[in-house]
This record gives structure tokens, C-alpha cells and sequence, in this order.
């Protein structure tokens, strides 16, 4: 298949109504959305480049009305260097095992999800309902294609970490990381990023993409410690060439 027909799959395309933004308060949000069940690492890689996300078989972009805030970082791996809270990390987690392997949807992924998602509500008020076991294929197993994986970490032979990641031509798309509150000493969200970019280098890839960037959202204070960074500012589309520059913060 020629790669012009790759970067177009067949697709249905809409946006969502306004509602409550997750990031800024008094704000609304609205997605433009690409549906496709015929994706490929070529137009993933593209679009994720020109700052989309991807929730299953689900490609995503902020169309917000009056509203700019979201921009897309990713970490420069080639140059990345390790901070001493960093290395602390690792040393805290050189028990802590990994296995990558394919997407995948079981009773411990729900239970894992679940606790996680109840102990952010009472701690930092996020809204709560356990999460249904079509919810969670639809977001997280479908639409992996050849380039979707999971991240499981295992600490006393029990799932305490998953990260949903995407790999990509040039990078890696960290999706959506979840954890265990029990284990919330050993810096696990900090851990998996840090595996993405060991990951990364393994593979000779030049970037990991971590999504948006809202400067005074408290969800995305950990990404800047990330460094060197580049953001991108708006969402070209296929036929422009994105835009990055050296983020600094």
C-alpha cells in the first residue's frame, strides 16, 4: 500500500459538544475525533507527531472555542539526562520487574484501574465510576494494531503498574499509566517514563510524545522535569510539517 493511502485509512470524523474542561476551571472543552479501525503505525506516527492522542480506535485533538492552552511535549531522548531524584528512583525500583507485551483486558487490569481511579477522587477530586469491562477494551486493548503495547509492573508477584504505550516510527507515545496507591513510595508514573525513554534508546528512537502541556494544570507538573523537551504549538495537519521548538521551563 502506498503511503499516501496509509496516512488516509477509511475513518468517521466528528466532534463532541462542549463540556467542563479536565484542566483549566471555567473553561470548556471540545474534541475533534478521526474514528478508524483500520490504523497503521504509519498514520499514527504522523498524526501523533502533529499532536493527536489515540484512545483505542479513537484519534483525538482540543478544538476548544477562544482557547489555546494544550500543547503537545515530548522528551528529547537522544539528549536526555538523568537528575539525581531520577537515579533515586531507579535504585528504588531495582526490584521491580517488566514485561511488555501485547494490550490485553483480565480482572486484575480492572481491579488495578478501579483502585487507582478511586484513590485520585479522594485525593485530588477527580470524578469517580468504576470502569466496565467494554469501557476498558474500547480504550485501552482495541485499535493496538502492530504498534500498541502494555507495560506491566510486577513487584510481591502481583500487576502494582500498567502504562499503555504507542511505538511509533520515531518515538514512543506514552498513552495512560496507572498504579497501584500501596505502592505510591516507589514512583512508579516517574519510573514508567523513564523505562520509555531506556525503551526509546534500545530502539534508536528520538522522542517520547507525553501528550499535553497546560501550564498551571497540576495533572502535568511532573512532565517538565523531563529534559531536554520540545512543544509544538497548534495542530497542523497531515499535509504541514509540524513545527517543534526547545521547550524550557
Amino acid at each position: 500500500m502506498k503511503k499516501k493511502d496509509l496516512l488516509n485509512p477509511k475513518s468517521t470524523d466528528f466532534c463532541t459538544l462542549e463540556y467542563d474542561c479536565s484542566y483549566l476551571p471555567d473553561k470548556k472543552a471540545r474534541m475533534y475525533y478521526k474514528y478508524t479501525s483500520e490504523s497503521n503505525k504509519v498514520f499514527n506516527s504522523a498524526v501523533i507527531e502533529r499532536g493527536w492522542r489515540r484512545f483505542g480506535n479513537y484519534y483525538f485533538y482540543p478544538v476548544c472555542k477562544g482557547c489555546n492552552e494544550c500543547k503537545s511535549l515530548r522528551i528529547d531522548v537522544k539528549n536526555f539526562k538523568l537528575t539525581k531524584s531520577q537515579r533515586r528512583v531507579i535504585k528504588k525500583n531495582k526490584d521491580t520487574k517488566m514485561h511488555i507485551r501485547e494490550p490485553r483486558l483480565n480482572s486484575s487490569h480492572l481491579k488495578l484501574y478501579d483502585k487507582y481511579h478511586k484513590w485520585k477522587a479522594q485525593k485530588d477530586g477527580w470524578n469517580y465510576k468504576p470502569i466496565s469491562t467494554s469501557e476498558y477494551y474500547e480504550n485501552f486493548v482495541e485499535g493496538a494494531s502492530d504498534f500498541g503495547k502494555e507495560v506491566a509492573y510486577i513487584r510481591d508477584n502481583k500487576l502494582v503498574g500498567l502504562d499503555l504505550i504507542d511505538i511509533l516510527e520515531d518515538g514512543v507515545s506514552a498513552i495512560y499509566f496507572f498504579y497501584d496507591p500501596d505502592y505510591s513510595k516507589y514512583s512508579l508514573g516517574i519510573y514508567s517514563l523513564l523505562y520509555q525513554i531506556y525503551l526509546a534508546k534500545d530502539l534508536g528512537l528520538k522522542y517520547i510524545y507525553l501528550g499535553y502541556w497546560v501550564d498551571g494544570c497540576k495533572a502535568f507538573a511532573y512532565k517538565p522535569k523531563f529534559k531536554p523537551q520540545e512543544i509544538l504549538d497548534g495542530f497542523p495537519s497531515i499535509d504541514e510539517e509540524p513545527e517543534w521548538v526547545k521547550f524550557n521551563i
